[in-house]
């Protein structure tokens, strides 16, 4: 996969987080870049923090999503794993080769400035803030992927979305007429989904 269009996705995995994922790699692939996530592909024999170092270093974008930084009941330990992903891809870029000085990066949040109380270090970053709301999540990750893959002619959030949609609709439809039930369809793997997602952008292009 080439580097050039290569996005590193770094987020949560739990299924309440699914409905920001989704838009977010069907936003990506819209786009005509590769999204790459540690759940493309399972192999027991690669160590976790290998698979994620070599996802940063052939991604030349990279999305970090620290919405859930902060632990939501009493006992429950904060989640670390995303910013240590963003400390790699940072990292890479300041300490790598000469060639990661062009690599980007893009970090979410639910809310504005709550990440300073644990991260003060990004306190001068530039934080796209997404309230949890699908439609908010792809829009900022469209924006920011116009602007630093020097895309054109792309289409605006709303029709993106309404893409986004369609994709869902027909999916689901397809799938049921496979033999998937409900249940198989919302637990979808990430490859699938991955691979759906590819299959109907090649056979709904996007208009230009």
């Amino acid at each position: 996969m080439s580097f050039e269009t290569s996005v590193f996705i770094n987020c949560p995995f739990d299924d309440e987080y699914l409905p920001l994922l989704r838009p977010i790699l069907f936003c990506v692939v819209d786009l005509g870049l590769v999204p790459r996530i540690a759940l493309e592909s399972l192999d027991s024999g690669e160590a976790r923090i290998a698979k994620i170092v070599r996802l940063i270093r052939e991604s030349r974008f990279g999305i970090h999503d620290l919405s859930r930084l902060k632990a939501r009941r009493k006992g429950e330990f904060f989640r670390l794993n995303m910013p240590f992903e963003l400390g790699l891809d940072v990292g890479s870029r300041l300490f790598g080769p000469p060639e990661f000085c062009v690599k980007r990066c893009l970090i979410l949040e639910a809310e504005r400035y709550r990440f300073q109380a644990a991260i003060s270090d990004l306190s001068n970053s530039d934080i796209a803030v997404h309230r949890n709301e699908p439609e908010l999540a792809l829009t900022e990750v469209r924006n920011w992927l116009v602007g630093v893959a020097g895309l054109r002619q792309v289409p605006g959030p709303a029709a993106l979305f309404g893409r986004f949609n369609e994709f869902m609709g027909d999916t689901y439809d397809r799938l049921r007429g496979r033999g998937y039930s409900d249940t198989n369809i919302e637990a979808l793997p990430v490859p699938e989904l991955m691979d759906c997602m590819r299959d109907w952008v090649t056979g709904n292009p996007r208009p230009h």
